[in-house]
């Protein structure tokens, strides 16, 4: 097999298996009213459907990643999807909304699974400095199938009912898991990743030990971060939410504790200490919470404000992924020319100027104002996703390139769940009602109160993707020859002896 050969059965696989991915949480969402009424559910049970998969599958990356690193990243994504298959299945036969949630939890599992590696195979095929155009073409992968799904799960509802929407990704998940498992694709230099490494000398020698206990604070940290984000829309700032936070909060601590102290640590001191990595992750987390925070309160300005169908909403919605789609093999060019750093902090502004776009429309918004502040969204975010996550996987050795993968997608998990979170509690807070009372209970505003709330709430959603436009400047300037030349960080920071690489030049 040809090494072009071998790239381009890499892609294949890493852009199916996040397609797949993608489709499944689109796709559910319109599905989820329909399976409410078959299985007599309530709201609260259909709504575990996605919080139990997502606690699940942000509370896993990282030590799936690590799973990767250790056992080679093709076998876990053929597990991953193989599983991600399985429960598919499983939840379109399933008899009970009790079944569909344990199967989703199942799923948000094999998601962790599958979600890293579609990273890491990348990462271990591809030449360090030509690993951007592969992340675009999986990026605008992503667009196209967040573009394609509410579309595609709304047809499958309505003629196949809500079970189909499961059955659609099992044939392409079977397919292309026992592809993986059937075909062996070496890395370039012939090297695989196995339990054991081999010494300057010859010798074999056994991997670090997999850090269980760092796995475990690390999950239950996210499992209670997740939970109080998802919770806090609904019930506001409560004991239990207090509780909640606080509980992330001292875990997190354990862990980072743990982290110093322990020989075989879950996430290697060379890429915490990275702080090209740490600027990259925050640029991500930045512009995830302030675009999926934006798109709730635009979503409720449609439909509440201007009185629009799903389907209308829909439409003005569809020149965001309509970008992200177009900028992404842009942005893979762009930063090759002008560097990362200053393509992000381009894509960041963009980002920044679409939200505040959306925070001056009102009820005399005309149809292109609307579409015009989702094309800066879409732009923006589109080339955003493509350089971090390139700067990421390059700056990490490829025998680390799964934890750097898993923190890449906790980083994408956990930003638009604290960007809803964040403007769900802002426009509570500044929503007025007819009284003179802010409302309680969960995100339900009359259209004059939520009218009056939306553009402070944008503005501060502004500000957050603003901070990732700071962010940005820890990014490399320069990138292509730079890659190649710099060794990835392995040493704990991210210069070289002679500091002078064309990488890490301005840092």
């Amino acid at each position: 097999m040809t090494v072009r050969r071998r790239q381009r059965l890499v892609l294949t696989g890493s852009i199916t298996g996040a397609v797949i991915v993608a489709l499944d949480g689109t796709v559910l969402t319109v599905a989820q009213p329909a399976l409410q009424r078959d299985l007599h559910a309530s709201f609260g049970q259909v709504q575990w459907t996605s919080t139990g998969y997502l606690i699940a599958v942000a509370s896993l990356l990282v030590f799936a990643g690590r799973l990767g690193d250790r056992y080679g990243h093709q076998r876990i994504f053929a597990l991953g999807i193989l599983g991600f298959g399985a429960t598919s299945a499983g939840i379109g036969l399933a008899p009970g909304v009790g079944w569909v949630i344990g199967l989703r939890v199942a799923q948000g599992i094999f998601g962790a699974l599958l979600q890293p590696a579609t990273l890491g195979m990348l990462r271990a095929t591809y030449p360090s400095d030509r690993l951007g155009m592969p992340l675009a073409l999986r990026t605008s992968a992503i667009g196209l199938a967040a573009a394609a799904g509410p579309v595609l799960g709304g047809a499958l509802v309505a003629h196949w009912g809500w079970r189909a929407v499961f059955f659609l990704n099992v044939v392409p998940a079977c397919l292309i898991g026992l592809l993986a498992l059937a075909v062996r694709v070496p890395t370039p230099d012939g090297r695989e990743t196995s339990p054991a490494t081999t010494t300057a000398g010859g010798n074999r020698t056994p991997a670090p030990r997999l850090d269980l206990p760092g796995a475990c604070l690390l999950a239950l940290a996210l499992v209670c971060l997740v939970h109080t984000l998802v919770a806090l829309p609904e019930t506001g700032w409560t004991r239990a939410t207090a509780l909640g936070g606080a509980a992330a909060a001292i875990t997190c601590g354990a862990f980072i504790r743990h982290e110093r102290r322990t020989a075989s640590p879950l996430v290697p001191l060379s890429v915490v200490r990275s702080t090209t990595v740490a600027s990259a992750l925050a640029v991500l987390l930045s512009a995830s919470a302030a675009l999926f925070g934006a798109l709730f309160v635009s979503t409720y300005f449609l439909q509440d404000v201007l009185a629009m169908d799903p389907l209308q909403s829909g439409l003005r919605v569809l020149p965001l992924a309509v970008l992200m789609v177009l900028s992404a093999p842009a942005s893979a060019v762009l930063q090759r020319r002008y560097g990362p750093r200053r393509t992000t902090m381009a894509a960041m502004t963009l980002l920044t100027l679409g939200i505040l776009a959306l925070s001056q429309l009102d009820r005399a918004s005309t149809a292109p104002a609307i579409s015009g502040g989702f094309l800066l969204l879409g732009a923006g975010f589109g080339t955003v996703m493509v350089t971090a996550t390139a700067v990421i996987v390059r700056h990490v050795s490829a025998d680390h390139a799964g934890v750097a993968g898993g923190l890449q997608q906790t980083a994408m998990n956990i930003g638009p769940t604290l960007g809803v979170a964040m403007a769900t509690m802002l426009v509570t807070l500044t929503a007025p009602s007819a009284t003179g009372h802010r409302p309680s209970g969960g995100p339900h505003w009359t259209g004059e109160a939520f009218l009056s709330a939306m553009g402070p709430a944008l503005l501060t959603l502004a500000a957050v993707a603003a901070t990732g436009a700071l962010a940005a400047a820890g990014l490399p300037r320069r990138t292509a020859d730079g890659d190649s030349a710099q060794p990835p960080a392995a040493r704990g920071h991210d210069r070289d002896p002679a500091g002078a690489t064309a990488v890490t030049s301005g840092d």
